[in-house]
């Protein structure tokens, strides 16, 4: 299987590559620039299935930096419009974009070296930096596991062309308090190894 791998930032580009991870694009932050970037893989390069990885942001309790976070759905936190619609959703579409069964199945079958979580990852055009940011997504989507600014919109992408898509991130920051996710999210850059992309490694292999 051909599987077109996207990261946003160089940061994370640089951290698969040490990984060993080849075939890797970097889109650019934000919904925009990671759309902008699957719609171009698809029509050129002709992938099997997207895979998008870097970092997150946490969301629910219990996670901790360097988890893995596999978006078993992903859904727009910033997106309202307007009545006859769920939070999140774009007109015409669904509230959530599902993962594909078999990706998601690979997933789960990964072995267990860093704690994995299964579930709802949320997009928007916004780093967190505070916890009262936590609590608006999370009076909208009860049950999200995590936020990043692009799986979202490259499962929109990815559903518009019939592409099989899945989000596998690794947490780098814990929202507890503002200084606490600017201090976890430094150390998460300071503490990456060369292997901190091991998992993702693997899951390509099996694919």
């Amino acid at each position: 299987m051909k599987a077109g791998l996207i990261v946003a930032m160089s940061s994370e580009y640089e951290a698969l590559q040490r990984a060993g991870i080849q075939g890797v694009k970097r889109s650019g932050i934000g919904k925009v620039s990671a759309a902008r970037l699957a719609t171009e893989m698809i029509l050129t390069e002709r992938p099997d299935c997207i895979i998008n990885s870097g970092c997150a942001g946490a969301l629910a309790p219990g996670l901790d930096l360097f988890d893995v976070v596999v978006g078993a759905q992903t859904a727009y936190h910033d997106v309202w419009c307007g009545e006859g619609n769920l939070p999140g959703q774009v007109q015409g579409l669904p509230q959530r974009f599902d993962a594909d069964p078999g990706l998601l199945s690979a997933a789960r079958s990964l072995q267990r070296e860093r704690k994995m979580h299964f579930g709802l990852i949320c997009t928007g055009d916004r780093f967190f930096e505070h916890p009262e940011e936590d609590a608006k997504v999370l009076e909208m989507f009860p049950d999200a596991l995590a936020v990043d600014m692009e799986s979202a919109a490259i499962a929109q992408v990815c559903l518009h062309y019939g592409v099989p898509f899945l989000s596998f991130r690794l947490i780098s920051d814990v929202h507890t308090s503002h200084e606490a996710q600017i201090s976890s999210y430094e150390n998460f850059w300071k503490e990456m190894g060369d292997s901190s992309y091991a998992i993702l490694r693997e899951l390509l292999e099996r694919l």
